[in-house]
Order: C-alpha cells, then structure tokens, then sequence
C-alpha cells in the first residue's frame, strides 16, 4: 500500500480504536455526485464519482450504467481512490437517458446500501 493510501487510512483506524468501530456501523450516504441528479453531459469519456459521508468496502462496491432498465455499462471502481470515494471512468455514451446504479458496503461492517443518479447524454 503507498504511503498516500495509509495517509488517508490512519483517521480511520484511529476512529475505530476510539469508538470500537461503532463510527461506522449506519449505511453509507452519498454526500456527492458526480454527474449530479439529472446532470446532462456532452457524452465523450466519462468519469464517475460517488463520495459517501465514511469509508466504504471498494471491493464489494459495485458501480453500472442503466439504459431502460438494462445494464450498458459495467465499471470496476478504482482501488486507489479515497476511503469514502467511488471512481470510475467510461468510453463514450450514446446520446440519451441513462442511470448510475451503485451498490456498497460500509468499510468495517457496516451496512450495504444502494442508489441510482439519473443523468443524460445530450445529441
């Protein structure tokens, strides 16, 4: 693990040795998107941001593109974003509606949770 990466994890684990881990235990919020709810984009390479109010579980999280209800687009989260961040980026997308489905755990325990950002793809 770089040192970046235990920067940012050190007031995590320093949280858990104080609370016994009870900081975390609720369902992550997202706190940010990025495209925003109903954000409309021009459609060439695409990133992807979800940050949550603490530290989420990347390796279960999920992160897809939905069009009428069918996935288009699987992404794999980058590992090395920060504790409460989910980033991915995409190829370019059609024109149209399309929503940003993501499903993740809170880091140490915590609940699961789900959610969607609508968003679209202008002409």
């Amino acid at each position: 693990m770089s040192a970046n990466a235990w920067r940012c994890f050190l007031p995590i684990l320093a949280a858990l040795a104080v609370t016994g881990g009870s900081a975390f235990a609720g369902a992550p919020q997202v706190v940010q998107s990025t495209p925003a709810a109903e954000a409309i984009l021009d459609g060439r390479n695409l990133e992807f941001v979800v940050r949550f109010d603490g530290p989420v579980d990347h390796l279960a999280a999920r992160l897809e593109v939905m069009q009428d209800g069918k996935s288009v687009l699987s992404l794999r989260p980058l590992m090395d974003s920060a504790p409460d961040v989910l980033f991915a980026s995409a190829p370019a997308l059609a024109a149209g509606r399309y929503t940003l489905r993501w499903h993740v755990g809170a880091a140490f325990g915590g609940e699961a949770a789900d959610g969607e950002v609508p968003f679209s793809i202008r002409p």
